[in-house]
């Protein structure tokens, strides 16, 4: 036994007993209330984020902005948590820090009520970043919780912390039409006491992250057996999974950042409407998040993922040549499809790699922000160049990729028996 499985058998040993009992229903079961926590927390931290690619049609007209400028402040956003995902990550594996996921939602705040008096362009970049600076902190960290509550039902767990997240996108640009629009910039200070509800529940979370982490990260770790594979396959199964994520988020991207653009220019319909038909979309991206975690527990990570990404691409295809009904209508099923990969693709991940939990979970989400900065900045400059109309028929092609699943590794037979057993 190492120095520190002594100290965490004597921290567990110390406890009295009815603390003991606590914790070893922690251990034992999944909490869901814990993870209603960080589904209501990540509910409101992307609720607050999403307003920012939802007023852009008012941004670009307050500021006279380009489609390439509004790309640069998705890129700011999305590539300042691309960046320093991986690195929380990589921190809180070696060191836990219980009241991080607190401190992560205090930039949120400030970035968002800087927002909201921004001046000129620069100032709205210098806000985008912290708000990126608050996700690069709440998303790894929260995802390494969530695993912790889960006793053992990961993909449960992780679509459940994540869904909050998408209702939070999804609800966002309801917000942004019905408030923001018509009381101007300046009312998104309203949304920080979200910010400050956040943080008080996160400061419930941390409590008991600091009483349990120690018996609960020690099973947490049960719950994933690394794998029998070569280093250079596991390397190699990675970067599959990245182009996977690299499909899913730029196609999003496309959408997210640009759909309002595209109904308001192909259709001619009205900011306020296409809020709402983005807010269709947003909605089914999050049923589909509910979705895909179970499923992946049922019946195999792998199998989810394939159906998820390849299984969309005939409704892309025909989307660009719809009708507004057609549009309206196709974008649930791509939503609700191809949301359903991102749970099965972390929790395939940390399987991997289950000592760096952290760590996965902050390059997943940090490389899924990244390409989503990406590429709304780099189709912002196609849409410039070539029109929103081509930015949509090139994108279409995107969930192809998804062919590569073909080559993942079957890593769900040894988990499912040791859980059987454990």
């Amino acid at each position: 036994m190492t120095v520190v499985e002594s100290k965490e058998a004597a921290a567990e040993n110390s406890l009295p007993e009815t603390k003991q009992s606590d914790t070893n229903q922690a251990v034992d079961q999944t909490v869901f209330a814990i993870l209603a926590a960080l589904s209501f927390s990540h509910f409101l931290n992307d609720m607050m984020q999403s307003l920012l690619p939802a007023i852009y049609p008012m941004l670009k007209t307050n500021y006279a902005l380009s489609f390439t400028q509004v790309g640069l402040l998705t890129l700011t956003f999305q590539g300042t948590a691309s960046l320093f995902q991986p690195v929380v990550g990589i921190v809180t594996d070696k060191r836990p820090q219980p009241y991080a996921l607190f401190c992560g939602m205090g930039f949120s705040l400030v970035g968002l009520l800087l927002l909201s008096n921004a001046s000129h362009y620069g100032v709205l970049i210098v806000a985008a970043s912290l708000v990126g600076m608050g996700s690069a902190i709440f998303h790894p960290d929260a995802s390494r919780v969530a695993r912790m509550a889960s006793g053992g039902r990961l993909g449960l767990a992780q679509s459940l912390f994540q869904v909050g997240g998408n209702f939070g996108s999804a609800i966002g640009p309801l917000l942004a039409a019905f408030i923001v629009l018509p009381f101007g910039q300046s009312s998104l200070a309203w949304f920080s006491l979200a910010a400050l509800t956040a943080m008080a529940v996160l400061w419930n979370v941390g409590g008991w992250y600091k009483r349990n982490h120690l018996a609960v990260a020690k099973r947490a770790k049960s719950y994933g057996t690394p794998p029998a594979l070569p280093h250079a396959r596991v390397v190699a199964t990675l970067i599959i999974l990245g182009m996977l994520v690299f499909s899913k988020y730029i196609y999003l991207a496309s959408l997210s950042s640009y759909y309002t653009f595209y109904l308001i220019h192909k259709f001619g319909v009205s900011v306020q409407t296409s809020q709402i038909l983005l807010f269709v979309f947003l909605g089914a991206v999050a049923a589909g998040t509910v979705i895909g975690g179970p499923l992946g527990d049922r019946f195999g990570r792998k199998y989810v993922i394939w159906v998820s990404i390849l299984g969309v691409l005939p409704f892309t295809l025909v989307l660009p040549h719809m009708g507004l009904v057609g549009t309206a209508i196709l974008t649930v099923p791509i939503g609700l499809i191809l949301a359903s990969a991102f749970p099965a693709i972390i929790v395939y991940a940390q399987e991997l790699l289950p000592s760096r939990i952290g760590m996965v979970a902050g390059i997943f989400f940090g490389f899924a922000f990244g390409m989503g900065g990406v590429g709304a900045a780099g189709l912002g400059i196609v849409a410039d160049a070539k029109g929103i109309d081509f930015v949509y028929a090139m994108c279409s092609y995107l969930p192809a990729i998804g062919l590569l699943t073909a080559f993942l590794p079957n890593i769900e037979g040894p988990r499912k028996r040791m859980l059987k057993t454990a």
